[in-house]
């Protein structure tokens, strides 16, 4: 090979752009859940939109703006190499940590919790942008320091690099999260970072102390404020509260009873009209079971499932332990929300507020769902996996 070909090549390999043919099966995965989801939101928003802002179409209209540009999102990186979203892990991670920050000065509160942020015409929420510069940050630390990570002959240099530094930039956003008293997010951020902390090859003894510290702040999280434990005090006995925080939690359990096997037929839920409430957000779960079933709610949970697995084999695939830990992070993160979240509609675990992945209705949330779902596209074309 000549010195001008051996540079092409080179260029080829470390650009910003990838050429390479994307996991088909993957994607069209992604487009069904998609497709699937925006039918629910049409369906389950209806009579909420009608009854808050005179339109029947308000969610589906948005819905599908925001699909369309998430859907340009995803395509746009899923051509950037893997290699960029390394360089560029440690500045997004210290841009969340600095809206973190500034959510506690000047975020403007919803529900009780100070979550949100104003820049202009947009409204953002950090800590759901914390979840992905976790995962990157995390990533990039241990392909770059992954021998003194699981450094089995020197215990210590072992503990430090594998346990302690890692903690700590988990550490860092689960307290600012904390603060805000997002405890769904702050669970997801720990399932996030311990596991992938486990996934680089740490010995699972020196994360153990840890785990038991992150059990012991969301347990006094939970018990000890009273946001949260409210919350877990309605849970016990949603029939109680049934006027008041309990409405929300049987209304849905009442739609999901009514749907029986098959459901009363697309578009034909009666609870959406303002009896459930959030029927095309945190909620939807709860109109699909009526509308469509056990059986149309068993095709959602499989078709996360087909994703989730997917989502696995690329990341066990992958070329280097950047892209396997960040696909690998991704695909965590999101099967622990859709669990999450049908755990919440089926009174499993106390209410907290969490959105169903590709169902909800959402903005910012779909486009940055769209953004991982580029990301793990991306990595695919490098993987060693049948497209």
């Amino acid at each position: 090979m000549t010195t001008m070909k051996k540079i092409k090549q080179i260029r080829k390999n470390n650009g910003s752009l990838r050429k390479g043919r994307i996991d088909g099966i993957f994607l069209l995965l992604v487009l069904i859940i998609s497709a699937y989801g925006s039918i629910m939101v049409f369906s389950a928003g209806g009579p909420y939109a009608e009854a808050r802002y005179g339109d029947s179409l308000y969610f589906v209209k948005k819905q599908i703006v925001w699909l369309i540009l998430g859907l340009c999102v995803m395509f746009f990186t899923s051509r950037i190499n893997a290699a960029l979203y390394k360089r560029l892990s440690p500045l997004l991670y210290c841009a969340t940590v600095v809206l973190l920050v500034l959510v506690l000065i000047l975020g403007f509160a919803g529900n009780g919790a100070k979550r949100w942020i104003s820049v202009g015409p947009l409204t953002i929420q950090p800590s759901e942008l914390a979840k992905l510069s976790l995962v990157m940050m995390l990533s990039r630390y241990f392909s770059d320091n992954e021998e003194r990570a699981t450094d089995k002959k020197h215990r210590g240099r072992a503990f430090i690099y594998g346990t302690l530094i890692p903690c700590t930039i988990l550490l860092i956003p689960v307290l600012l999260v904390m603060l805000q008293k997002h405890l769904s997010c702050i669970i997801i951020l720990g399932a996030i970072g311990l596991l992938l902390i486990f996934s680089a090859g740490v010995d699972p003894r020196y994360i153990g102390g840890f785990c038991g510290l992150g059990t012991v702040a969301v347990g006094y999280l939970a018990f000890f404020t009273d946001y949260t434990k409210d919350r877990i005090t309605v849970w016990q006995d949603p029939e109680k509260y049934k006027l008041t925080g309990g409405w929300q939690t049987l209304q849905g359990l009442m739609a999901i009873g009514s749907g029986g096997l098959f459901g009363v037929g697309l578009g034909k839920s009666v609870l959406k009209h303002c009896y459930v409430s959030e029927p095309a957000n945190d909620m939807i779960f709860a109109i699909l079971c009526e509308e469509l079933g056990l059986f149309g709610a068993a095709v959602a949970i499989i078709l996360f499932a087909l994703l989730v697995l997917r989502g696995v084999k690329i990341s066990s695939r992958s070329r280097d332990g950047y892209s396997r830990l960040l696909t690998l992070g991704i695909t965590i993160k999101m099967a622990i929300q859709v669990l999450l979240n049908v755990a919440v509609v089926t009174n499993t675990i106390p209410n907290t507020g969490i959105s169903l992945p590709f169902f909800s209705y959402g903005g910012s949330s779909l486009v940055m769902l769209f953004f991982e779902m580029g990301i793990i596209l991306s990595v695919s074309r490098d993987a060693d996996i049948t497209k």
